[in-house]
């Protein structure tokens, strides 16, 4: 749907509200109530027109911080929050490995190189995304059905309408508190399927210091990729 020459990308569901979201990559969608006619949902999104320009123009900010990296000796590359340089080797290696801080790669993967951070980042984050599930599903009183690191295009993580909780691979980039931060919205989704002021308030009850983590995610979120 174009609106002041935006083209929107409208999904309708079972909610109240209208909520705009800028995604990683500048595009703009809309979720709104399934209810809403096409001239309703127009109307609504001119009217909020300055907050969806807003958000754009504070996306093409944070966005100047992109960083394109290559896999080259000295290339630094994400990984719970730091920045560690890469390594080229000759040693036969399997796959990415990290060891004393540094990113070591066989010379002779460089043509895969890509493919084997995201093996690394894959497993990293499936390893220590389990103990953090575990803790906070007992908080909140709630029982993913499966846990899944994946591929999500610009989602950090989703929560499927069968209890299902997927994370993104990137996020082993991120520091631990901002995992735990991502781990308990999923969870908290279980409880409430929107981003509602009760859905807040599940995760203020957990995490008191929530907005700093999503304030990172904000901020340094551009810069995790390959």
């Amino acid at each position: 749907m174009i609106v002041s020459g935006i083209d929107i990308v409208v999904q309708k569901s079972k909610r109240k509200t209208v909520s705009i979201f800028i995604e990683r990559d500048g595009s703009v969608s809309a979720r709104v109530p399934e209810k809403l006619s096409d001239e309703e949902i127009k109307e609504i999104l001119k009217a909020k027109e300055y907050q969806i320009f807003k958000n754009l123009a504070e996306w093409t900010q944070l966005n100047e911080n992109v960083v394109e990296r290559e896999y080259v000796n000295g290339q630094s590359f994400l990984y719970l929050g730091r920045n560690y340089r890469l390594k080229l080797v000759e040693d036969k290696l399997k796959g990415v490995q990290f060891i004393r801080n540094t990113f070591l790669l066989n010379k002779a993967d460089k043509h895969k190189a890509k493919e084997l951070f995201v093996k690394f980042y894959k497993d990293k984050l499936s390893n220590k995304i389990q103990p953090i599930v575990e803790r906070y599903k007992g908080q909140l009183g709630v029982e993913p059905n499966d846990i899944k690191v994946m591929e999500l295009q610009n989602r950090w993580a989703s929560c499927t309408p069968r209890g299902n909780v997927n994370f993104h691979w990137k996020c082993a980039m991120a520091p631990i508190d901002v995992l735990h931060y991502i781990v308990v919205h999923e969870l908290a989704h279980l409880i409430h399927i929107n981003h509602s002021s009760a859905f807040w308030n599940e995760v203020d009850k957990i995490l008191p210091n929530y907005e700093d983590q999503v304030n990172w995610l904000k901020i340094n979120g551009v810069g995790m990729d390959l």
